[in-house]
C-alpha cells in the first residue's frame, strides 16, 4: 500500500469536508479543487499519487463509479413526473442531444481530417453528456427558477444512460474497420450489448423492487438493509448482463430506473448514497483525473484539440438545445442559460476511459486528448460562471414576472445533483 498517496486523498478528503459549506457558491467548486489537488499531487508534481492511466485501480475506480452513479441516477427518477412536468428536459435530451451529436460528428470530420466517421461519431457520443455537479451553483440556487433547475438537473441525470449505448455502438463500430472484422459480427455484437444488457435491468430491477416491497411489508428488512440491497441489485445488474454478452453500465442504469418506478416506498438509500459515498467516488474520480489523465493529454495538445473543445462547449452544445426548445414559449435569454450550461464531466472522463480498455481505434490517443481538453475547460468555465450566471438569471427572471419559466412545479429534488 502507497501510505502517501492514502494520506494525501483521505485528508484532501478531510479538508474539503470540513469547509465544503463555506465553498457553496463560489468558483471553487468540489471538481475544480479535486481536479487541481490530482495534477499537484499527481506524477506530474510532486509524485504522492503516482497513478496512471494504464493503473488498474484507475479502471476499477471509473466502473465503479459508473455503474453506482447509473443506477442511483436512474432510480431517482419518477417518470410519471417525468411525463407530466418535464417538458424543457425531454425536448434537449430526446431532440438537443441527437442533434448535438450530429453535429459534433461533422466538426469533428473537418477538424480531424484522419477520423473514420464512426470515431468521429463516438468523440461527439462520449462528449453529449452534461454534469450538473460542475455547476452545482446553479441547480442549487433557489433565486434560479425552479423549472430551470429542474430542466438542467432532469438532462444530467438522464442523458448519460442515454448516451452510453450510442458510445458503444460507436466504439464498436469504429474498432471493427481498425480490425477489418466481418460486419455482421459487430452489429451481432452491437445487438447483443443494446437488447441484452436492457433486458437483464428490466427482471433485476423489476423482481428487486418486488422482493424489498413484499419484505418491507411483511417487517423481514430494515432501513440499514437498503444500502446492500441496492448496491447488490445495481453490481448484479452488471454481472449478469455481461455473462450474458450484454452491457453491464447499460444494464445497471436500466435497473435503476425499473426498481425506482417499481418500488412504491422511496429507497433513502438511494439518495443517501448520492449525498455521501457517491459524491466520495465522483470526486476521487476528479481527482484521478487530474493526476493520471490530465498530464497524459497535456503532452500532446494541439490548437485542434483546444479549437473542437471551445466547440463543444458554445455552438456544437447551445445550437441543437436552442433549436429543441423552439416552440416552448421561454424566452431566447432562457435559452441560452440552459444551452451554457452543459459542462462535461464525469460521464465524459468515465466513457474515455471505458473505450481506451475495450475499443481498437487508430485515433484513440487524438480522441482522449480532445475529451480531456474539453473536461478540463469546462471544468473551469462552468464552474467560474455558475454562481455569477446563476445570480445575474435569477434577478432577470424576477424582473421578467410570472413568465413560462416561471410556472411552479415541485420544488422537490428530480434526480440526484453530483455534487
Amino acid at each position: 500500500m502507497n501510505f502517501a498517496a492514502v494520506t494525501s486523498v483521505t485528508l484532501a478528503l478531510v479538508a474539503y469536508g470540513l469547509i465544503s459549506r463555506k465553498l457553496e457558491g463560489t468558483i471553487l467548486t468540489g471538481p475544480l479543487i479535486f481536479t487541481a489537488f490530482g495534477l499537484v499531487a499527481g506524477p506530474a508534481a510532486f509524485g504522492w499519487v503516482p497513478l496512471q492511466v494504464s493503473n488498474d485501480a484507475l479502471h476499477l475506480l471509473a466502473e465503479v463509479t459508473l455503474i453506482l452513479v447509473l443506477f442511483s441516477d436512474a432510480a431517482s427518477i419518477d417518470l410519471g413526473q417525468l411525463r407530466r412536468d418535464h417538458n424543457l428536459p425531454m425536448r434537449m435530451l430526446l431532440f438537443g442531444m441527437p442533434l448535438s451529436i450530429a453535429l459534433g460528428a461533422v466538426a469533428a470530420l473537418l477538424l480531424f481530417g484522419e477520423f473514420t466517421i464512426w470515431e468521429a461519431a463516438l468523440l461527439a457520443a462520449i462528449l453529449a453528456p452534461t454534469d450538473a455537479a460542475l455547476g452545482q451553483a446553479v441547480v442549487s440556487n433557489r433565486v434560479v427558477p425552479v423549472r430551470i433547475r429542474q430542466a438542467l438537473n432532469v438532462e444530467s441525470g438522464l442523458n448519460d444512460g442515454i448516451a452510453l449505448p450510442f458510445v458503444l455502438l460507436f466504439a464498436a463500430f469504429a474498432s471493427a474497420m481498425h480490425a477489418e472484422s466481418a460486419a455482421a459480427e459487430w452489429l451481432a455484437f452491437g445487438a447483443k450489448q443494446v437488447i441484452f444488457g436492457p433486458l437483464v435491468g428490466i427482471g433485476i430491477g423489476y423482481i428487486g423492487a418486488k422482493l424489498v416491497a413484499v419484505c418491507y411489508r411483511a417487517n423481514w428488512m430494515s432501513e440499514t438493509a437498503e444500502g446492500m440491497i441496492a448496491l447488490g441489485l445495481a453490481f448484479s445488474a452488471f454481472a449478469i448482463a455481461e455473462s450474458v454478452h450484454g452491457n453491464g453500465f447499460i444494464s445497471a442504469f436500466v435497473a435503476g430506473l425499473t426498481f425506482g418506478n417499481t418500488l412504491q416506498q422511496k429507497c433513502k438509500f438511494l439518495y443517501e448514497f448520492a449525498e455521501s459515498e457517491g459524491q466520495i467516488l465522483i470526486l476521487l474520480t476528479f481527482a484521478a483525473f487530474g493526476a493520471a489523465m490530465l498530464p497524459q493529454a497535456g503532452d500532446t495538445i494541439n490548437a485542434v484539440y483546444v479549437l473542437y473543445g471551445i466547440l463543444a462547449l458554445t455552438i456544437i452544445r447551445m445550437l441543437p438545445v436552442y433549436l429543441s426548445l423552439l416552440g416552448t414559449g421561454i424566452k431566447p435569454v432562457t435559452s441560452f442559460f440552459l444551452s451554457w450550461f452543459g459542462p462535461r464531466g464525469l460521464a465524459s472522463i468515465l466513457f474515455v476511459l471505458l473505450i481506451l480498455e475495450e475499443a481498437e481505434l487508430d485515433n484513440e490517443a487524438s480522441i482522449f486528448a480532445t475529451v480531456i481538453v474539453t473536461v478540463t475547460m469546462s471544468i473551469v468555465l462552468h464552474g467560474v460562471s455558475a454562481g455569477p450566471a446563476a445570480a445575474w438569471y435569477g434577478a432577470l427572471a424576477q424582473d421578467m414576472g410570472e413568465c413560462e419559466e416561471n410556472k411552479p412545479v415541485s420544488d422537490e429534488p428530480f434526480t440526484t445533483s453530483r455534487e
